[in-house]
């Protein structure tokens, strides 16, 4: 309990006589504003991310300079940065409560992929998707690539990008759906540079598009947009139902890696 009173002084100062537990809490309820002036207003934390996501973007696709440990290092300062702008871990899909529903979405996720893919490598009209010359590799490279350098130079990233980061940073200020949106047309952008040359390293693709001529490479890269922001909002649902950015990395790792394990049965298939 605290007494107030007015100090025998010519300015008349109020003053308090508390005992130390009510100190203590005026205290803690005083030094909360201070705290949380401290931390980084959300839209300058959205521009450093998206300043880091073009940077990445050009430096993988255009000047070629990260290595494989680039994404992971790089994903480690995302989550530090964003838990210093103020989210926690739930906010960032990264809490251990929410682990065993991400891995349980994220089982079914690869599951749904697996089947998706099993049809189309049956079906001769789809096979010719999963020719793509830049996986056209030898079992051991098209191992190495699936189960190594697709989830630690491109899953890890994108997802804590993606799914976690800009996630928590957005869903403080609109709502879920909007997150989803936005996140997905982000992701979906992403693709622009990776997929400029899809129409010729794709057989399918190439063969789809081979009457648009000239146009043939912008339709591919609006198609792989398109695709990819697609795929972003299915990733934003299983990140919303499970809690966890393990569910959508796992059809993210599905989605890639049994792509290119798949595309080794086609390329065997067709001679």
């Amino acid at each position: 309990m605290c007494i107030t009173g007015v100090a025998p002084d010519a300015r008349r100062r109020r003053y308090w006589m508390c005992d130390p537990l009510a100190a203590r809490r005026r205290s803690a309820m005083t030094a909360a504003p201070a705290v949380a002036g401290r931390r980084l207003r959300p839209a300058v934390g959205l521009a450093i991310v998206l300043l880091v996501l073009i940077g990445v973007n050009v430096a993988t696709h255009v000047v070629h300079a990260f290595a494989l440990w680039v994404g992971p290092l790089l994903a480690v300062a995302l989550v530090l940065f964003a838990r210093r702008a103020g989210l926690n871990w739930s906010q960032l899909g990264l809490s251990r409560r929410h682990l065993w529903s991400g891995v349980k979405w994220g089982l079914l996720a690869v599951a749904v992929v697996g089947a998706v893919y099993v049809v189309g490598i049956l079906v001769p009209l789809t096979r010719v998707a999963f020719l793509d010359s830049r996986y056209h590799l030898a079992v051991s490279g098209a191992l190495f690539t699936a189960f190594v350098v697709i989830p630690v130079g491109t899953v890890v990233f994108e997802e804590v990008a993606f799914r976690s980061v800009l996630w928590g940073l957005l869903s403080r200020h609109v709502a879920t759906w909007r997150v989803m949106v936005i996140s997905s047309l982000l992701f979906g952008l992403w693709h622009v540079l990776p997929s400029l040359h899809l129409a010729s390293a794709n057989r399918g693709v190439g063969d789809a598009l081979r009457s648009a001529g000239g146009m043939s490479a912008v339709l591919a890269v609006a198609g792989a947009v398109l695709v990819t922001t697609i795929g972003g909002l299915i990733a934003g649902e299983l990140r919303r139902r499970s809690g966890s950015v393990l569910a959508s990395a796992a059809m993210h790792w599905a989605t890639n890696s049994l792509g290119v394990l798949f595309g080794l049965v086609a390329w065997q298939l067709a001679g």
